[in-house]
C-alpha cells in the first residue's frame, strides 16, 4: 500500500513538472533583482529553481541541526520505556523498592508518563512508603487528573469509604471509562442507591468490562440491594420489573421475600419464594422459606408439603417442615421432622428448633440437652445422645428415598 501511494506521488509530481514545462517554454519571462548596486537577471523557470532549491537546502540544513535532538529524544523514549517494563516487572514479582525506583525515573519521559506514575504509586504502597505514594498521587494529579481521581476513588472504596469514592468519581469527565462505571455501581449499592446503579449495567455489557457470568453475578447483586432497600410504596413495582431470570435468581428472591415480610407483605415473598423453589431446587431459599414471619391466608406449609416426594432426604426441607409445623402448634409432627432432618445430616439450626419443639411439649429433661447440642455442633463438636427415639423410629429417620440417573441405574446418597 506505501509502495502504491508513493509512486502515485511521483507520477503526480512528474505530470506536474511537465505541465510547468510546457507552459514556461512558450515565454521563459525574465526576473530582474537589484540589491546594493548589483543587477541579476534570469529566468523566471530558472529563478522558480532556484528558489526550490535555496528552500531544500534550508530544510536539510534544519534536519540535520535537528538530527541530534532527535536522536537524543528517542534513545530517552526508548530508555523510559525499558524502564517501565522492567519497574512493571519488579512489580510483579514484589520488589517495591526497585519496582518504585524504576517507574519514577520512567515517569520523566511524558509518553509514558500516566501508566508509569500509576505503577509507582501502587508500588510505594506495598510497600509501606506513604509519602513516596503522596507524591506520585501529586504528580500523577498534575499530569492526568482523570487518571488520579479514578485512582483515588478506588482506594476509597477499598476502604469502604464509598460516598467520598463516588465524590471523586464525579470530577471525572464524561463518559466515564467502565472501571469507573464498575467501580460507581458498586459504590452507590454500598450506599442505598442500588436502584439507580442499574443504568450502569447495559455500558458495562456494551463495553464487555466483566465476562458474562461476573456481569450475570453483579446484576443480581443489584437486584438484590434494590429490593433489600426499597420501601413499602416501590417494592412490589421494582419485584415485577425484573425479569422471570431474576425472579428466579437466589439473591434476588431472597432478599425479596425478606423485605416483603419486613414490610407486611408476608404473602407475596413466601409465594415469590416458593415459585422460584418450584423452578429451580435450592437448599437456602428452603431454609428461608421456614425462617419467613407467617402472614395471614399464607399456606405455607401445604406448599412446602408438596416438595416432601421429591426431596424427603433434603435437611433444609425436614427443618422447615418442622419450623412450619411448629408454628401449627403440632409439636409431636414437628418433633418428627426434625429427627429426621438430624439424621440427614442437618446443623444446628435443626438443634435449636427440636429445642423449642421440646420446650413447647414441656420436656425439660431433653430440652437443655438439645439446646446444648445446637451448640456443640456450632462449635464442630460431636453432639451428645439424646434419648427418646426408639430403633425403629431411628432406621426409619435415616431412610432416604432411592434416586437413579437417566439411564435408570441407582446412585449411591
Amino acid at each position: 500500500m506505501n509502495l502504491y501511494r508513493s509512486l502515485l506521488w511521483w507520477l503526480a509530481l512528474a505530470a506536474l513538472g511537465a505541465l510547468g514545462w510546457s507552459w514556461f517554454s512558450q515565454d521563459m519571462g525574465d526576473v530582474v533583482v537589484r540589491f546594493r548596486g548589483l543587477t541579476y537577471t534570469t529566468t523566471l523557470a530558472y529563478f522558480v529553481v532556484a528558489w526550490g532549491l535555496l528552500w531544500f537546502a534550508l530544510w536539510g540544513l534544519w534536519w540535520l541541526l535537528k538530527l541530534p535532538i532527535q536522536v537524543w529524544r528517542r534513545h530517552a523514549r526508548q530508555q523510559a520505556r525499558n524502564r517501565l517494563v522492567s519497574g512493571l516487572e519488579a512489580l510483579h514479582q514484589g520488589r517495591w523498592q526497585r519496582a518504585e525506583s524504576l517507574l519514577a525515573k520512567a515517569a520523566e519521559d511524558d509518553s509514558v508518563r500516566t501508566p508509569a506514575l500509576l505503577a509507582a504509586r501502587r508500588a510505594a504502597v506495598a510497600a509501606g512508603n506513604v509519602e513516596g505514594a503522596a507524591l506520585h498521587q501529586a504528580a500523577l494529579l498534575a499530569h492526568d487528573a482523570p487518571s488520579a481521581a479514578l485512582e483515588q476513588a478506588m482506594d476509597l472504596a477499598e476502604l469502604g469509604r464509598h460516598d467520598d469514592a463516588l465524590a471523586a468519581l464525579a470530577t471525572l469527565p464524561s463518559p466515564l471509562p467502565p472501571g469507573a462505571l464498575l467501580l460507581q455501581a458498586r459504590a452507590m449499592a454500598a450506599t442505598g442507591r442500588a436502584q439507580d446503579a442499574h443504568a450502569n449495567l447495559n455500558t458495562l455489557r456494551r463495553e464487555q468490562a466483566l465476562p458474562a457470568a461476573q456481569l450475570a453475578a453483579l446484576e443480581s447483586e443489584l437486584a438484590a440491594a434494590a429490593l433489600a432497600e426499597a420501601q413499602a410504596d416501590t417494592l412490589l413495582q421494582r419485584w415485577n420489573a425484573h425479569p422471570l431470570r431474576l425472579q428466579q435468581a437466589p439473591a434476588v428472591v431472597a432478599a425479596f421475600a425478606r423485605r416483603a415480610t419486613q414490610l407486611g407483605f408476608e404473602k407475596q415473598g413466601a409465594e415469590a419464594l416458593a415459585d422460584a423453589i418450584d423452578a429451580q431446587w435450592d437448599d437456602a431459599l428452603v431454609a428461608l422459606y421456614g425462617q419467613l414471619r407467617a402472614g395471614r391466608d399464607t399456606p405455607r406449609l401445604a406448599r412446602a408439603e408438596t416438595w416432601l416426594p421429591a426431596h424427603g432426604s433434603s435437611p433444609a426441607l425436614l427443618v422447615t417442615l418442622g419450623r412450619l409445623n411448629f408454628e401449627q402448634q403440632q409439636w409431636a409432627k414437628s418433633e418428627n421432622l426434625l429427627h429426621r432432618a438430624l439424621a440427614q445430616g442437618a446443623g444446628a439450626e435443626a438443634w435449636e428448633a427440636l429445642g423449642d419443639t421440646l420446650v413447647a411439649q414441656n420436656d425439660g429433661t431433653r430440652a437443655p440437652l438439645a439446646y446444648a447440642n445446637a451448640l456443640r455442633v456450632a462449635r464442630g463438636e460431636t453432639p451428645l445422645s439424646l434419648d427418646g427415639r426408639s430403633l425403629r423410629e431411628q432406621i426409619a429417620d435415616q431412610a432416604v428415598a432411592e434416586r437413579r440417573n437417566e439411564h435408570g441405574i441407582p446412585q449411591l446418597r
